[in-house]
C-alpha cells in the first residue's frame, strides 16, 4: 500500500510540474528569446514539484528493479497526456487516444509478469 502512496505522489507531481511549466512557459511576457523571462513563479513551482516527484522515485526505487519501476512511472505520460486535455484544453487526436492505449497495454503487461 505504500508503494502505491509513493507511485500516486510521483505521477500526481510529475502531472502538477509539466502543467505548471507549460502554463508558465506561455504566461505573457515570457519570450523564447531570454532564459530569465522563463523564471516565472509556476516554472519555479513546476521545477519543485519536478524535484518532490525525483524524492518519491528514489524510494519506489529502493523497493523495486529500475525496469519494473520505470515501466510503472510510465503512467505519468498518460496523466500528463489528460491532464493537458482536461485542465489546459488541449485536443487530443485518435492516434494519439491509440498511442495512450498502447502505453496503457506496456504497462499492463509489465504488471501481470510481477511477482
Amino acid at each position: 500500500m505504500k508503494l502505491l502512496i509513493e507511485f500516486a505522489a510521483m505521477v500526481s507531481l510529475t502531472v502538477i510540474a509539466n502543467v505548471l511549466l507549460k502554463s508558465g512557459a506561455s504566461a505573457p511576457g515570457v519570450s523564447s528569446e531570454h532564459l530569465w523571462s522563463l523564471l516565472n513563479w509556476r516554472v519555479i513551482a513546476g521545477l519543485a514539484s519536478f524535484a518532490l516527484g525525483a524524492g518519491f522515485y528514489v524510494l519506489i526505487l529502493n523497493k523495486l528493479p529500475l525496469n519494473v519501476a520505470q515501466s510503472f512511472a510510465a503512467v505519468q505520460f498518460v496523466a500528463v497526456i489528460l491532464a493537458s486535455f482536461l485542465v489546459l484544453g488541449e485536443p487530443i487526436g485518435g492516434l494519439r487516444w491509440a498511442g495512450i492505449a498502447l502505453i496503457v497495454a506496456g504497462i499492463t503487461l509489465v504488471g501481470i509478469t510481477v511477482k
